[in-house]
């Protein structure tokens, strides 16, 4: 895999030696690159205070970061103040009453389904893999009568609505399309049904849609009712990894050391196994290009702070004309949910385990799938997409079985295709 540059610098990153956590006239004064080294440095530091229990110590370090931070303030105060609440949750928890009371006291504070849909218009990222997806799928099904298309997860109907169109086209007439969409949200699977009915009377494509109101967890073979002699794909939109959650503790006593640092889990494999056993003609595996599937708190908040500095990065320049959006608080809020999870969960309740490409194709080829290479054109379509954004810093990048889409030299999320 090409290998990218970090966007926080090695000296910085690696840097924990700073004078006592307390909060000081000149913290006030300081320019935005040194504030920004600052905050990196005090929520370094108060990681490792959280980690290892030292709470007054992570508390003094809190303290200050919550001086020079702010969700207002500019990208790397943003982050900051992220990824503080998340280690301040960390901390209560250890106190269940009061955190269980915390918690209930609280309203939710956004509608993450506003902010799926606005990540998605906003940003290239996931317009960009259903582009792909759909183009692959017309490329791969072309001579396809019957196509049954399992969207495991995602529920945005932006994925569907170009396939819908583009077989309505098709030069042999339209196939019988069937797409079986799973979501644990019964509005989502609703609103998502009626609006590709819609679609399909509207265009003309025999049209059959399915719901299956569950979690991956709790799919079973049989929910998906695939019929003999359908061409069937699943796509996997930023959903796999949740897979992935375990008791570490456990599996740290009782799992295998591998060479290649790549966790056994039973939970995927399973899932991974029963995929493979229906004999898809395609499988489509979006995931997000970062290393957090880590036992230590301060590993992945390491690579956490790297990675998502690299998403705030892109909000900013993406939304540069309106920093205090309420656009900007809706994204923020929904990835400020993911650090939480990442810095505050341990065991099954943390579920954003997000894993690097490398390490997604060497567990879809464990599981007996093979890669298949996107056609000849898929540069110069990913080039018109990326173009259609403006650029601003977007760009791609083809690895030998899949796509990255980057920011600014950070591979952000990554798009692979597989068969049987």
């Amino acid at each position: 895999m090409s290998s990218m540059t970090p966007l926080l610098k090695p000296d910085v990153t690696l840097s924990l030696t700073l004078s006592p956590c307390s909060p000081s006239p000149h913290d006030q004064t300081l320019k935005p690159e040194e504030r920004g080294i600052r905050l990196i440095q005090l929520l370094l530091k108060c990681a490792k205070h959280a980690s290892s229990g030292n709470l007054h110590r992570a508390d003094a370090c809190l303290l200050e970061i919550s001086v020079l931070s702010s969700i207002l303030g500019d990208c790397m105060q943003r982050l900051a103040a992220r990824f503080a609440s998340a280690l301040a949750i960390r901390l209560v928890k250890r106190w269940p009453g009061i955190h269980k009371a915390l918690n209930q006291a609280q309203q939710p504070k956004v509608d993450l389904d506003r902010a799926k849909l606005l990540f998605t218009r906003t940003f290239p990222y996931l317009s960009f893999a259903y582009a792909i997806i759909a183009k692959t799928l017309l490329h791969a099904m072309a001579n396809e009568r019957v196509i049954h298309i399992v969207d495991l997860g995602s529920g945005d109907s932006k994925l569907w609505v170009a396939l819908l169109r583009g077989f309505a086209n098709s030069p042999h007439g339209p196939p019988h399309l069937k797409i079986t969409c799973v979501n644990g949200s019964k509005a989502i699977l609703e609103k998502l049904g009626q609006r590709l009915v819609k679609e399909a009377e509207s265009v003309g494509v025999p049209f059959q849609f399915n719901s299956i109101n569950a979690s991956l967890r709790e799919l079973t073979k049989d929910m998906f009712k695939a019929g003999s002699g359908e061409a069937l794909a699943f796509v996997s939109i930023l959903n796999l990894h949740v897979l992935l959650s375990e008791d570490d503790q456990v599996a740290a006593h009782f799992g295998v050391n591998k060479s290649d640092g790549i966790k056994d889990c039973k939970q995927i494999g399973d899932f991974l196994a029963m995929i493979r056993s229906m004999s898809p003609t395609l499988l489509f595996v979006v995931e997000q290009e970062a290393d957090l599937n880590l036992n230590r708190l301060v590993d992945r908040f390491v690579e956490g702070l790297n990675y998502y500095s690299a998403v705030f990065d892109s909000i900013d320049a993406t939304l540069a004309s309106n920093l205090a959006s309420d656009e900007r608080l809706i994204l923020e809020e929904m990835f400020g949910r993911e650090i939480e999870n990442i810095v505050a969960c341990e065991g099954l309740e943390r579920i954003e385990r997000h894993e690097r490409y490398a390490r997604w194709v060497v567990r879809l080829a464990q599981a007996g799938f093979k890669p298949v290479r996107f056609w000849h054109n898929s540069g110069e379509d990913a080039k018109q997409i990326m173009d259609a954004f403006g650029k601003n810093g977007y760009k791609t990048v083809i690895e030998r079985t899949g796509l990255m889409i980057c920011w600014r030299e950070r591979p952000l999320y990554a798009l692979t295709a597989w068969t049987c």
